[in-house]
């Protein structure tokens, strides 16, 4: 490799390590600031609690609607691929655990991180843009408590809880839609999905959810809150909030999958 070209490798590594190093600051000095606003809970209380009927209200329909289709389609293919082969029973299994822990958590934050995230990046953006977040700063209070923190704290609380009705609404419809192509009946469906649960599947979920929520608030809120460069940047913040989400949420699910499930 001729030596200019090395040394532009290096460069361009160089510069990305630099760039991450640079971005990993950013985001704990962010997280130092909420956690030092966290006493100011009679500013950031209400403004969560807003926040978290517009992410529950907002995004029932669209959860439920992804969890419906995505049960139906598991219920389906378990049909087409193990028919014949396993008792039938066990089918209630596989769709119950497919759910659980995988389908519901992982479509339930990706979906969250285009509709929540790309909304946190936007609005942040633009206040950051148009100096309404100086103009805070002016006048000695604190973004993270009226700005980052809530955000946050809706997005821990209301996404897990999504996601336990995404569970619930996609075992629904693979149950149903089992009862439209199988024989099976209402106590076979229960039997099987009894046999394969485990306490802890339950929990998993609701752990892979909250890690989840943390990725999109954080990772949107910090996109949001550092944009520059007028409205392209703001469309630039929201493109990287849900790219950098989705990512980081596909990520998460290999690691706490691996260290949960594989210890």
């Amino acid at each position: 490799m001729p030596a200019a070209e090395t040394l532009d490798v290096r460069r361009y590594v160089g510069r990305w390590t630099l760039n991450a190093a640079s971005h990993v600051g950013r985001v704990t000095l962010m997280l130092g600031d909420v956690v030092r606003s966290v006493n100011e809970w009679r500013i950031w209380v209400p403004r969560a609690m807003t926040e978290a009927w517009n992410i529950g209200v907002g995004s029932l329909f669209i959860v439920l609607l992804i969890s419906g289709f995505a049960g139906a389609v598991t219920a389906l293919q378990a049909r087409y691929q193990f028919t014949g082969t396993i008792p039938i029973y066990y089918l209630a299994g596989v769709i119950v655990e497919s759910i659980v822990l995988e389908l519901g958590p992982v479509l339930t934050g990706l979906i969250l991180a285009g509709r929540i995230g790309a909304r946190y990046a936007a609005e942040l953006g633009t206040m950051r843009v148009t100096e309404q977040i100086d103009a805070l700063e002016s006048l000695g209070r604190s973004p993270a408590s009226h700005l980052i923190l809530p955000r946050v704290a809706a997005g821990l609380v209301m996404i897990p809880a999504l996601t336990v009705i995404a569970d619930v609404m996609g075992i629904g419809s693979g149950w149903f839609s089992m009862r439209l192509v199988l024989p099976i009946t209402n106590a076979d469906f229960s039997y099987g999905a009894r046999t394969f649960w485990r306490p802890f599947d339950a929990t998993y979920s609701v752990l892979k959810a909250f890690f989840f929520a943390g990725s999109i608030t954080v990772i949107s809120c910090y996109m949001g809150f550092t944009t520059k460069q007028g409205a392209e940047g703001v469309g630039r913040a929201t493109t990287g909030a849900v790219v950098s989400s989705s990512v980081l949420i596909l990520l998460l699910d290999v690691v706490l999958t691996k260290l949960l499930l594989n210890q």
